[in-house]
């Protein structure tokens, strides 16, 4: 029987008299029990006892990855080969490795990845079950390898993965921390971007200064790369939500953040759709108060009193109408009122607060019905106490703020652990 031994031409490195005296001990005892190589077969490696480094006779020890480039995805799965190749051509003479971090994605995106990784050994691929969100897989994906540095890039290939190693190239000469890939520099541009994402990925930037204490032209870039020592510092400290994980780091660092910006032409998608929707901008303002207010606030309960305060509007807006015009009694009109605030509230709620657990299809309905079977008790100490204090000569206004105050603690408990429970996901 023949034994073959996979042999790897690459450019010579120099080796330490050490690892170069045990590869040479490798290789002997290789060509003993070898003695016939052929062009197939079982790579030549075996294991240095004390080390534990992998030392093969045909390539010395293993070249250390330099790069690593985070990928996350969500049915994405005829991008993965083009990435590939396009991350291949960009990168040589890099040591690299791509980590797909993929949501499950309906399309089989993971095992396009896994298929190509049986030929790959750049390629690895993360799969999550049962949670979603760009933020938080970029987190996973940058903590999941040993590189030093990492890079961020969506699968699309709307990122110009052929600036990667310029943008290596400057992280190291000038010892940042980060490396922005920006639309907005004098030589980068949005490309065929729609006008209204361009103004609102402008919106976003101006928006992001309240949080963030840097000047950088495009906070909402979603292309960069970073230094993974620094990244691992911060880590334990982000939020991990939403879709803007650049925004997120910058807010969150205690440290200076040394940064650097490259102007890049932002390309036309290569295949899917375009994630953006009104949960993308749910995600981004709840990124924003946990970031102003998440430290004295928590940011669910910081949403939850946002809508609350909208539903105190149309609250009393209706009781207005009721009561002060059309002379309805006040409880009657307390009690309208707080029914159509209630049923606002849900729908508000479902979108922003609980945006991550939200309800759809069938499941609005039923989530309804269990908001106000939920606040019933908190509709009737609203009532009681609104009524009380209306009797006891308070002004009819400041009353009913009162009642829905003390009521809106009750429903965000209550609620929180009944109407958006989360469910399994389905596989």
């Amino acid at each position: 029987m023949e034994t073959g031994c996979s042999v790897r031409m690459d450019t010579p490195r120099k080796v330490s008299p050490v690892k170069a005296s045990r590869v040479e001990k490798a290789a002997q005892g290789l060509r003993q029990l070898l003695p016939h190589r052929g062009s197939s077969g079982a790579s030549s490696a075996v294991v240095d006892e004390d080390t534990g480094e992998r030392l093969d006779a045909a390539r010395g020890p293993e070249i250390p990855i330099e790069l690593a480039v985070v990928i996350p995805t969500y049915n994405e799965r005829g991008n993965v080969r083009p990435m590939l190749s396009a991350l291949a051509k960009a990168l040589t003479g890099i040591e690299w490795e791509v980590i797909f971090v993929d949501d499950h994605s309906a399309d089989g995106t993971a095992d396009a990845v896994r298929e190509a990784a049986q030929t790959n050994r750049n390629v690895r691929v993360l799969e999550r079950i049962g949670r979603r969100g760009l933020a938080s897989a970029c987190i996973e994906g940058m903590l999941a390898t040993a590189a030093p540095y990492v890079a961020i890039l969506d699968a699309d290939l709307q990122h110009d993965e052929k600036l990667l190693p310029r943008m290596l190239e400057r992280i190291k000469a000038e010892k940042l921390d980060i490396v922005i890939g920006s639309r907005a520099l004098r030589d980068g541009n949005a490309g065929e971007l729609p006008k209204n994402r361009i103004r609102l990925s402008l919106l976003g930037t101006r928006i992001s200064r309240f949080v963030c204490r840097y000047e950088v032209t495009d906070a909402m870039s979603g292309f960069f790369l970073v230094d993974a020592a620094f990244f691992r510092r911060v880590a334990p400290r982000l939020s991990g939500t939403g879709f803007k994980i650049l925004v997120d780091l910058l807010a969150t660092s205690r440290e200076p953040v040394r940064i650097g910006e490259e102007p890049y032409e932002f390309r036309k998608r290569h295949w899917g759709e375009s994630k953006l929707d009104t949960r993308v901008e749910a995600e981004y303002l709840y990124l924003l108060l946990d970031k102003s207010l998440g430290r004295v606030l928590p940011t669910r309960f910081a949403l939850f009193a946002l809508v609350g305060s909208i539903g105190l509007i149309f609250h009393l807006g209706i009781l207005t109408l009721l009561y002060h015009r059309n002379k309805i009694g006040f409880i009657e009109a307390q009690g309208v009122a707080t029914f159509f605030a209630m049923t606002l509230n849900f729908l508000l709620n479902n979108v922003l607060t609980f945006r991550d657990k939200r309800l759809r299809g069938w499941h609005i309905l039923i989530g309804l019905l269990t908001f106000y079977a939920a606040c019933a008790l908190g509709a009737l100490i609203n009532i009681s106490i609104a009524d009380y204090l209306f009797r006891s000569h308070v002004i009819w206004w400041l009353a009913a703020i009162c009642g829905v105050a003390v009521s809106s603690v009750w429903n965000y408990g209550v609620n929180t652990v009944i109407t958006w429970r989360r469910e399994k996901e389905p596989s």
